[in-house]
């Protein structure tokens, strides 16, 4: 790593460095792993009655949606174990998976809450067939080279952090206190990837090549991304400017030409997914689906 990566403080990213550094996450205690030391139930105390201004649908679908995206990346960090390039990166991928499992729980709840149908977290998560999930198709995608997993941890920990920002404000106050503890967690997400992209792009000519070919990869599907979230005060626009304002910077510390391509057609928040959504979503559920209601 060179000069031009060094890590910065708290917040937003600045003009002169590509990512953020650990100097919050260390003040707070180390709080940002899901069932690290430290851990506090961030709905402690909160009133999980659907505030009369919410529309309690939409709130339901919102965090589904945010939910099935968390389940689904945790599901593909987690095919790094015993396959990642050293064991600190196995582990680190692992924790960053029970981050977004970690999520993923609690949005379920809260959306199994706002439907009314009792439905719980085990249900959505494991009783849905793929086309009911909602999550965005850059999660969905097999991991391939590492390159290509990194970048995607990148793009979708910048903008869920975008998201979940401003989400920390929303008028339901069980999102904003999911949102809030998510924050945390996922400004780490962000540097982890931003290091690694950083340190891959700025190698040798064939960690280079890699590297540039895995943002080439993850590319098309930013569209996505980059207009699909207005819900609760998140807005489409401030979303996609931080979003492409993180990509931009990584990219310029790495060396690296960020792709401007055509965003593919359709999008998994209405059900439109990838071939390799099902079979991954088999796997999840099988053991569940074999033996429906076990305790163990």
């Amino acid at each position: 790593m060179n000069e031009r990566s060094e890590p910065v403080g708290e917040g937003h990213m600045s003009d002169d460095h590509a990512h953020l550094s650990l100097a919050v996450a260390e003040a707070d205690g180390d709080a940002r792993w899901a069932f690290g030391t430290g851990f506090t139930d961030p709905l402690h105390g909160v009133d999980t009655a659907v505030p009369p201004t919410v529309q309690a649908p939409a709130l339901a679908a919102y965090c589904l949606a945010l939910g099935d995206d968390a389940l689904v990346s945790a599901q593909r960090l987690g095919e790094w174990c015993t396959r990642a390039p050293e064991l600190e990166e196995e582990v680190a991928l692992a924790n960053i998976g029970l981050d977004l499992l970690g999520q993923a729980r609690l949005l379920y709840t809260r959306a199994g809450q706002a439907e009314g149908g009792g439905r719980s977290e085990d249900d959505l998560a494991y009783f849905r067939d793929p086309s009911e999930f909602r999550n965005v198709r850059l999660a969905e995608l097999p991991n391939g080279d590492f390159a290509f997993s990194v970048a995607r941890l990148l793009v979708l920990s910048a903008w869920r952090l975008a998201v979940f920002e401003r989400l920390a404000g929303c008028p339901d106050p069980v999102l904003a206190a999911i949102a809030a503890k998510g924050v945390k967690e996922l400004t780490y997400h962000r540097q982890y990837a931003a290091d690694w992209v950083v340190r891959l792009g700025d190698g040798t000519e064939e960690s280079h090549r890699r590297m540039q070919q895995g943002l080439d990869e993850v590319a098309p599907h930013l569209g996505e991304l980059l207009t699909g979230e207005t819900a609760f005060g998140t807005g489409a626009a401030p979303v996609a400017d931080e979003l492409t304002a993180v990509l931009r910077q990584v990219a310029d510390a790495a060396g690296l030409t960020l792709p401007q391509t055509a965003p593919l057609p359709g999008s998994g928040r209405d059900g439109d997914h990838t071939e390799h959504l099902a079979p991954l979503l088999a796997e999840l559920q099988s053991v569940a689906r074999a033996h429906p209601g076990a305790v163990w």
